[in-house]
């Protein structure tokens, strides 16, 4: 069954190859959706996949790539309104 989170990301996490990373991770992981910078510095992660896939991934977002710092994640369950094809990188 897939199901879907909204993250927003905070702390060191642009600038630092953080997107690319959670692009990496979503295809190794086989989840769908996108990431993209915030004008607050945060990021947003929309992940769409099944349950013990979303919850790796999850961790995978907290630790992030070597070079940068993660302070907090909030996360918001969300049913389904569009399906992604795909994981993408947004500018």
């Amino acid at each position: 069954m897939t199901e879907q989170f909204k993250a927003l990301i905070h702390g060191r996490v642009q600038g630092v190859g953080y997107r690319f990373f959670t692009e990496r991770w979503a295809n190794d992981l086989g989840i769908t959706g996108y990431a993209k910078n915030l004008y607050n510095g945060d990021v947003e992660v929309l992940a769409q996949g099944d349950k013990p896939r979303l919850e790796a991934y999850l961790a995978k977002l907290r630790e992030g790539p070597r070079a940068s710092r993660v302070t907090d994640i909030e996360i918001e369950w969300q049913p389904i309104s569009e399906h992604y094809p795909n994981f993408d990188i947004r500018f």
